[in-house]
C-alpha cells in the first residue's frame, strides 16, 4: 500500500521546468564544451596582488551554498536548480577541512584565528595560539597572534572590516583583537577575574591594537557607557550602552581620529552622505547589536551589505598601496542557529551580490578576491522534489506516516514537533512565507 501511494505522487504530479533543448543530448554535451574550452582559455594570473579581498559566509555550508542557489534562481522566477551564482564563476575553488585544536566540529572564533591569523587554536578563543585556554586570562599573555589585517597595515595599506553581525563578534574581532573568550565583547561581559589579570574586552581593542580605516556593522550598545540611550531605540534598555567603566569609544574613535576627515554614523541617510572620495575613516555601527536578517531589513534606516561593500571598497581603494577587506555574512550562521533556513539562505543571496559588487568595483590583475565559509550546520536537503519546486517548500513524497516535510531540514536544534503522538499536519502552512518558519522551525 505504501509503494502504491508513493506511486500514485509520482504519476499524477506534474513534471515541472523541462525545456524542450533539455532533452536533446547535444544541449549537455555542447555545454561541456563550453565549460572545458573557457577553463583552457584562462590564463594564468601570476601577478602579485594589491590588494585582498577576503568575503566569509558564516557558517555557509555546501548545503546552504546549494540551497541559496536555488532560491536565488527562484527569486528570478527560474527552476532554480541551473543558476550560477557568483561563487560558482571563480577560477579556483577547493575544501576547507575544519576542525579546532581541542575540539572536533570548530566555532566562528576558533576558525577565525585560523584563516585570518594562520594558527589553529581552541574554541571560543580569538586570536591566540592553542596555549591559550577558554575564559582564562592568564593564559592569554604571551601566546597572542596577529591577523592578516595587521599585516596590511603594517605594510601600508589601508585595511576594514564589514560584517552583518556585531563588530565585537568572533569573525570581525579575529582581525583586530586578543582574547581568551569571544564572549568579552564589553568590559561588562568580562568576570572580574579577568579584568583584574589585566585582560581587556573586544570593543576596547577596537580602538587600541590597529589602526581600522573602515569599520561597518553593528554593536553600538558595547561602545558606550551603562545608561547611554540608543539613538534609534531610545525606549528599549536591552539596547543602551554597556560599558561599566563608563568609557565611550566612540567618542574616544573620534578624538583619536582629529585631523583626519572621519565620520561616525548610525543611520542610512548619514551613510549615504558619506563621500568615499574624501573619508578617510569611517565607523558605522547601524545595530546596538548584530543587524536585522535582510528579509527583515528596514532599507530607509540600515543599508545592505552591497551598500556597506561598495562603500568599504571606494574608501579603501583610494590607497596607492592597495588595500585589505574582510567582509562577512555572519547572519547566516545566526539564522541556522535558530533553525531559520529561510533566512538564512536569503542572507546567502545577499553574500553572494556583495561579491559580486567587489569583482565590479576592482581588478582582477591586481586583487584576490577569496571567499570561502568556516563551517558548516546541520541543514539538509531531503525528499524527492521536483525540479523548479520551491526549495522552501515540501517534499511530493510524504514520509511513511502519510505526512509531508520539508524539503530543508535541520539535523539537530529543537527537534521535530510531536503532537498527540504525531507530527502536525503542514499540508496548509505556506513554508516559503518567513513569518512561519520559526514556528515550524523543526521541519525547517
Amino acid at each position: 500500500i505504501l509503494h502504491n501511494h508513493f506511486l500514485l505522487l509520482y504519476i499524477f504530479l506534474p513534471i515541472y521546468f523541462v525545456r524542450a533543448e533539455e532533452e536533446n543530448p547535444e544541449f549537455w554535451r555542447s555545454q561541456a564544451q563550453k565549460t572545458l574550452q573557457s577553463v583552457l582559455d584562462r590564463k594564468l594570473n601570476t601577478n602579485v596582488a594589491k590588494n585582498i579581498l577576503f568575503f566569509l559566509g558564516d557558517g555557509m555550508g555546501i548545503a546552504t551554498y546549494t540551497a541559496a542557489r536555488i532560491l536565488k534562481g527562484q527569486l528570478q522566477n527560474q527552476s532554480g536548480e541551473e543558476t550560477v551564482m557568483t561563487m560558482d564563476t571563480f577560477p579556483n575553488v577547493g575544501l576547507v577541512k575544519t576542525y579546532s585544536v581541542d575540539f572536533q566540529i570548530p566555532d566562528s572564533a576558533a576558525t577565525a584565528t585560523a584563516y585570518l591569523c594562520g594558527v589553529k587554536t581552541n574554541l571560543n578563543t580569538i586570536g591566540v595560539s592553542a596555549a591559550a585556554r577558554n575564559g582564562v586570562c592568564k593564559s592569554q599573555k604571551g601566546n597572542e597572534v596577529t591577523s592578516i589585517l595587521k599585516w596590511a597595515k603594517d605594510a601600508g595599506k589601508s585595511v576594514g572590516i564589514v560584517t552583518t553581525t556585531r563588530v565585537q563578534h568572533a569573525t570581525p574581532a579575529a582581525s583586530y583583537a586578543h582574547s581568551a573568550s569571544r564572549t568579552w565583547y564589553s568590559d561588562a561581559d568580562m568576570p572580574a577575574a579577568a579584568k583584574r589579570d589585566g585582560c581587556t574586552d573586544i570593543a576596547s581593542q577596537l580602538l587600541k591594537n590597529t589602526d581600522i580605516d573602515v569599520i561597518i556593522g553593528g554593536g553600538r550598545k558595547y561602545m558606550t557607557p551603562t545608561g547611554t540611550k540608543d539613538p534609534e531605540y531610545p525606549r528599549d534598555l536591552s539596547s543602551w550602552g554597556k560599558r561599566k567603566d563608563k568609557r565611550n569609544l566612540i567618542e574616544e574613535w573620534q578624538s583619536l581620529k582629529t585631523g583626519k576627515v572621519a565620520h561616525y554614523v548610525w543611520n542610512k541617510k548619514d551613510f549615504d552622505a558619506v563621500d568615499p572620495e574624501t573619508t578617510d575613516y569611517l565607523m558605522a555601527l547601524f545595530e546596538p547589536s548584530d543587524l536585522r536578517f535582510e528579509a527583515e531589513r528596514d532599507p530607509s534606516m540600515d543599508p545592505s551589505i552591497v551598500e556597506t561593500t561598495e562603500k568599504a571598497i571606494r574608501i579603501l581603494q583610494k590607497n596607492p598601496n592597495g588595500f585589505f577587506l574582510l567582509v562577512e555574512g555572519g547572519r547566516i550562521d545566526q539564522a541556522h542557529h535558530s533553525g531559520r533556513a529561510s533566512m538564512a539562505l536569503h542572507e546567502t543571496v545577499a553574500f553572494d551580490y556583495a561579491i559580486a559588487k567587489g569583482l565590479e568595483l576592482t581588478k582582477e590583475h591586481e586583487t584576490l578576491t577569496v571567499v570561502m565559509a568556516d563551517h558548516s550546520h546541520t541543514v539538509t536537503l531531503n525528499g524527492y522534489p521536483f525540479r523548479g519546486q520551491s526549495i522552501l517548500g515540501k517534499s511530493p513524497v510524504w514520509a511513511t506516516d502519510f505526512l509531508p516535510y520539508t524539503t530543508l531540514m535541520y539535523g539537530n536544534g529543537p527537534g521535530h514537533k510531536i503532537i498527540n503522538g504525531t507530527r502536525p499536519d503542514i499540508r496548509n502552512v505556506d513554508t516559503s512565507n518567513s513569518c512561519v518558519t520559526q514556528d515550524y522551525q523543526s521541519l525547517f
